[in-house]
């Protein structure tokens, strides 16, 4: 259901006890409904208060009243929403939150739906696309990096690159097609040369911008990363290092891990959606031949493999590497030589990363952190002003470098009436990206992923 238009109300707090929580109401009737639910304690109207002033009061429903609070009422355009919008401060009762919720409905209200307030925002011009959709990264930011990346892109460093690009690129279609409409005009004011030079600058600000989406996703979505390797090699002791609590039982007997155990845990600030999978060996009991099946299967769908070995390499290490490489994981495996805190040996040598590795002391956690940024694209990152950690985004920006290069490539051998046309194709992608195209289709499939009440 499209809300737009009506005053709508939501809690904005997490559901549960707490000190405090916030009803938030937004829309042209707001200033009505809160003055309906809420009675300043000094006798006087909301209304005869400034705004943006905390003013203590009393809510109250047809059934009386129920709790003394705060009342916030910004006035538009000055809000979140742009809208008049009244943030309403209760206690953080499950009881009283709901009744104050009800409060603001029965005043004249309607219930907001997921992403309510932030897709007002946007459609009021207070965010660019992008920048609403940082709002939802930091709300679901499990690692400094990701809140950091959001923070970055919520003040706006992804949407002036952007823009920027977006209004050269204007520019050259603007000239492009003045030459080819009035060639005896001489209105074409950016000659083929400076143009080619141009489009080679917008491209390599777009690809450098794509390229940071593959360590923006590793630290936002996760990457599918697999603990593999024989039995009793440590493979549970190290998936409960990695979750910090006992997780998987851990025993001296072969064979106790059968299934795949899978949780999701923040490595430095890669998010790791981890599987623990059965120790592989040849075996004759069927529930545990179908739990190595499924740790070749989890192998095969991995972007990350965590190879643990815990001394002389045997053929069933041979086996298991082996299928790495047939596989083409080699360049993402890291194998552990664990036990190194009990055994001094020599590291295996068998893949390009390999680290001495203890699941009981730590030993070796900060290199594995670092080896795994680097697996996950830390090195394209570097000097980027923001990540991109949303597959849309990333898609955007793709097929817009691309459309870039194309429009370059045109000016060598077509006429610049076709590299016009992709310069269009190019700032339809950008125009999507920051919401200055986007079809309420896209905005509205964006905003219902968000929580009610942001």
């Amino acid at each position: 259901m499209n809300n737009y238009g009506l005053t709508v109300a939501a809690v904005s707090t997490p559901r549960g006890k707490g000190g405090v929580a916030m009803v938030r109401v937004t829309g042209s009737e707001a200033l009505k409904v809160a003055e309906r639910g809420f009675a300043p304690a000094s006798g006087k109207k909301l209304s005869d208060y400034p705004a943006n002033t905390a003013v203590h009061g009393v809510f109250s429903s047809s059934d009386g009243e129920f709790d003394d609070g705060m009342c916030v009422f910004f006035r538009a355009p000055r809000s979140f929403t742009g809208e008049d919008t009244a943030e309403l401060y209760c206690h953080g009762g499950l009881l009283v939150t709901k009744k104050l919720l009800e409060a603001v409905i029965e005043a004249g209200a309607s219930y907001a739906g997921p992403g309510e307030f932030t897709r007002r925002a946007f459609i009021n011009g207070k965010l660019t696309l992008t920048e609403a959709e940082a709002v939802g990264d930091m709300i679901d930011a499990v690692s400094e990096a990701h809140l950091g990346a959001g923070l970055r892109r919520l003040r706006g460093a992804l949407s002036k690159r952007v823009g920027e690009v977006y209004d050269t690129l204007r520019h050259l279609a603007a000239s492009a097609y003045a030459f080819i409409d009035y060639p005896d005009e001489d209105l074409a004011d950016v000659p083929v040369d400076e143009m080619k030079k141009t489009l080679e600058e917008c491209y390599n600000i777009l690809h450098s911008m794509w390229k940071t989406s593959r360590y923006g996703r590793a630290i936002s979505d996760g990457v599918p990363a697999a603990i593999i390797g024989r039995p009793n090699t440590g493979k549970s002791s190290l998936l409960n290092l990695l979750c910090g609590s006992e997780r998987a039982i851990v025993t001296d007997i072969e064979g106790t891990t059968r299934d795949v155990i899978t949780e999701r845990v923040v490595l430095g600030d890669v998010v790791l959606n981890l599987s623990d999978t059965a120790g592989i060996r040849e075996t004759a009991d069927t529930v545990e031949r179908m739990g190595v099946e499924r740790a070749f299967a989890e192998t095969d769908r991995a972007s990350l493999i965590l190879f643990v070995v815990d001394g002389e390499i045997t053929d069933e290490e041979k086996r298991i590497a082996g299928y790495i490489n047939s596989a083409g994981k080699q360049d993402v495996t890291v194998l552990l030589s664990n036990k190194s805190d009990i055994s001094d040996r020599p590291l295996p040598g068998i893949f390009g990363r390999e680290i001495a590795f203890s699941a009981v002391t730590g030993k070796g956690l900060d290199e594995l952190r670092a080896t795994v940024a680097d697996i996950c694209g830390y090195a394209d990152c570097e000097g980027a002003e923001t990540l991109i950690t949303s597959a849309r985004q990333s898609a955007m920006l793709k097929n817009a470098a691309d459309a870039v290069l194309e429009a370059r490539r045109s000016l060598d051998g077509f006429t610049q009436d076709i590299a016009g046309m992709q310069i269009e194709e190019a700032l339809g992608f950008l125009g999507e990206l920051d919401g200055r195209q986007a079809s309420m289709e896209i905005v509205n499939d964006i905003f219902a992923h968000f929580c009610v009440g942001k």
